[in-house]
């Protein structure tokens, strides 16, 4: 079962998709929460509708899952170009304030889902806010600025610089868009998260370097706390869009969050 809903954001709207577990097959009081975090210039759909079909996995386990578009992009309010790497953080927030309200969501188990720069947001979120208890990351965007540039083209550093805005897809990108990207490092920041991360990434990616998945493993190896694990899909490309690979894909995640919920259970 689905439905849509609007999150609000400071003056603005984020719309968004609720999933539900199908109530007859588990008689639980509560379940976790996903938050799904979309990447650049995407929407709580995805490519080859990519959001759509993991929310309706990941709800038989059973989970709550929410999938939500960034202001700007699909059915949200605003423009995205106008806003940045800080706004969608807080925007994230303000989507887990939204969703811990639900009716039956376990406060104690919500996580966050992020592909590409939407795999940098939910690190940098999870960084800054406790309720985060685990993180799962696809395709992770890793230096955003960087990663971004190279998306738009390199040719648009001196526009970028005399404050010309970039147009991309129809969207027009201003200064302070990418000076927000330029503003947080992933890599360095994430040790300040001490839950467990499951990181997936495609070897047939070419817009994000599967070399980043290495990245993030060996960082998040670094911290005092926290576990965190490692897959890499044989010649999957950036949105996992075969059936094959999209189902290697979800397996690998429904299987690392119903290992988290088994061990929460007991504590």
């Amino acid at each position: 079962m689905a439905t849509q809903v609007t999150i609000p954001w400071k003056n603005k709207e984020l719309t968004g998709t609720i999933h539900y577990p199908n109530e007859q097959s588990s008689s639980l009081a509560e379940y976790p929460l996903i938050i799904i975090c979309h990447g650049f210039v995407g929407s709580r759909i995805g490519v080859d509708r990519l959001f759509v079909k993991a929310a309706m996995e990941l709800t038989k386990d059973p989970s709550i899952v929410l999938r939500f578009d960034y202001s700007g992009c699909g059915e949200s309010e605003g423009v995205y170009g106008q806003t940045g790497l800080d706004d969608f953080i807080d925007q994230t927030r303000s989507v887990i304030d939204f969703g811990e309200k639900l009716s039956k969501v376990d406060k104690n188990q919500i996580y966050l889902l992020g592909h590409s720069l939407g795999g940098a947001t939910a690190v940098l979120t999870a960084v800054r806010d406790q309720r985060v208890r685990n993180l799962v990351i696809w395709s992770a965007v890793a230096k955003p600025f960087r990663d971004i540039i190279n998306i738009v083209g390199v040719h648009n550093i001196p526009s970028i610089k005399k404050s010309i805005p970039v147009d991309y897809l129809g969207y027009s990108f201003e200064k302070k868009y990418f000076e927000s990207l330029s503003m947080f490092s992933p890599l360095t920041e994430l040790h300040a998260f001490s839950g467990d991360v499951l990181i997936l990434h495609g070897s047939g990616d070419d817009e994000i370097p599967v070399e980043y998945s290495e990245l993030y493993y060996q960082a998040f190896l670094q911290r005092t706390a926290g576990s965190s694990e490692r897959k890499i899909i044989a010649n999957a490309n950036h949105t996992f869009s075969s059936t094959a690979h999209f189902n290697e894909l979800i397996s690998a995640t429904r299987n690392w969050l119903s290992s988290h919920r088994k061990e929460l259970a007991f504590h």
